[in-house]
């Protein structure tokens, strides 16, 4: 057992109103540009993860439909 399993995990969506609350003019263009990247790319994780998740769902309905 390590430290890190003793410390409370974060609260869901902690991250983004971290996010958020973060003054944006501290940062310049370019950094904007990759931040506004990595947004995408977590927006699209999730929607994978809906699709993925849906699709499970979808499938379950399926076979436990008994009409």
């Amino acid at each position: 057992m390590t430290f890190e399993d003793l410390e409370p995990r974060p609260q869901g969506g902690e991250a983004l109103r971290a996010l958020s609350r973060e003054d944006l003019d501290l940062y310049a263009v370019d950094e904007l540009h990759e931040r506004i990247a990595a947004l995408e790319a977590e927006i699209a994780r999730a929607k994978a993860a809906i699709e993925g998740k849906s699709s499970k769902r979808s499938a379950a309905d399926a076979l436990f439909n008994f009409r």
